[in-house]
């Protein structure tokens, strides 16, 4: 018999891919045969020559699940469909069916399911299948990841919970993820105290990590839709610093910290010249972790065989650098297969931080 856990949030960016991610590989620690849903894909891809979601197209990279890719990702909501159950051309019957035999599918060949929800209870309610619908209606047990903070935390989940009560599910545990870790014990010690009176057990998950929440620039190359140049070797290298070069180039060279990546405009040859010599100086280097370069007026020829020379990874792209700082600075990082420093830090960190709390509440 397959054991199954849904993973619930209270919203979107909590963290709810990387304790998917967690689950599913302390449960293969025990459990010979492991697979994953995501039964309602809001973000699709191309994967395998299927139309996917793309955490399914995650997992099925990371853990080897190709094969079973097409029950993984079993409806896919792309733009129009959602007028398209309003409108009746799509019914929900007909969606229910297909979660339920892509989950069928799978608990023949596995021992342990983790199905992983989309943002919020609520989402899913358009088409009649909100989240707690649909762990009902899959018979799965619930765990509910929340973000840090205490107030914010409790009103959150307070919106969320309703929804799964009225659907009867077995909600085992509230687990509070990107804890700031010098507030960690007062954090779960109030948001204990706060939700004893409902049964609901509180345990926390990871603590706040720049390395999981900052982006690769293999990322923001995909963001800005444009490629990497220069190092290639760096294209999974950790940004932890945006900088906007603005300000002199003394100012901004002053101002780098820890692995930066500086946003300035194609007509300063001056900062992109100063920035290609340093990057060869070791101290420098760890400091730089590449450039990105907008503006429409061309780059001129020495200074672009300066850049190119220098070896300093950037991305070239024909935008206003407004338009390209807030593309970069808006978007919230996600872990990519690519990703394997982030993926091998979540794995050692659920060994240590989530393989107890597992054990007892969820696998």
């Amino acid at each position: 018999m397959c054991r199954k856990i849904f993973v619930a949030a209270t919203g979107q960016h909590t963290g709810k891919t990387t304790i998917s991610l967690s689950l599913v590989h302390l449960a293969r620690q025990k459990y010979r045969r492991v697979g994953f849903i995501k039964p309602i894909g809001p973000k699709c891809q191309e994967f395998a020559g299927i139309i996917v979601d793309k955490d399914a197209a995650l997992m099925a990279r990371i853990f080897g699940l190709e094969e079973d890719i097409r029950f993984m990702s079993p409806l896919v909501l792309s733009r129009g469909s959602t007028k398209e159950f309003l409108d009746g051309a799509r019914c929900r019957q007909e969606a229910e069916e297909t979660i339920l035999s892509a989950c069928r599918e799978l608990e023949k060949k596995c021992d342990f399911l983790v199905i992983e929800g989309s943002g919020h209870g609520g989402v899913g309610s358009v088409i009649g299948l909100n989240n707690a619908r649909i762990a009902s209606l899959l018979g799965a047990s619930a765990v509910m990841v929340a973000g840090g903070g205490i107030g914010s935390v409790i009103d959150s989940v307070e919106l969320n919970l309703p929804l799964y009560q009225r659907e009867g599910v077995d909600l085992r545990l509230l687990l509070i993820n990107k804890l700031l870790a010098e507030k960690r014990g007062e954090t779960l010690g109030y948001l204990s105290r706060a939700f004893a009176p409902s049964g609901l057990a509180v345990a926390g998950a990871f603590d706040y990590s720049p390395v999981l929440a900052n982006p690769t620039l293999a990322h923001i190359s995909r963001v800005l839709g444009q490629p990497l140049q220069g190092d290639l070797s760096q294209i999974n290298r950790i940004v932890h610093h945006i900088q906007l070069g603005a300000a002199s180039s003394q100012k901004v060279i002053d101002g780098l910290l820890e692995s930066t990546l500086l946003v300035t405009t194609s007509s300063r040859d001056e900062l992109i010249v100063t920035v290609s010599s340093l990057y060869h100086i070791p101290d420098f280097r760890e400091k730089i972790a590449g450039l990105v370069i907008p503006g429409h007026a061309p780059i001129s020829g020495i200074t672009d065989q300066i850049l190119r020379d220098s070896g300093v990874p950037f991305i070239r792209i024909p935008v206003r650098t407004a338009e390209a700082f807030s593309a970069i600075t808006d978007h919230v990082s996600k872990i990519s297969a690519d990703d394997t420093e982030k993926i091998d830090l979540v794995k050692s960190s659920a060994e240590s931080v989530l393989a107890d709390v597992a054990a007892r509440h969820i696998l």
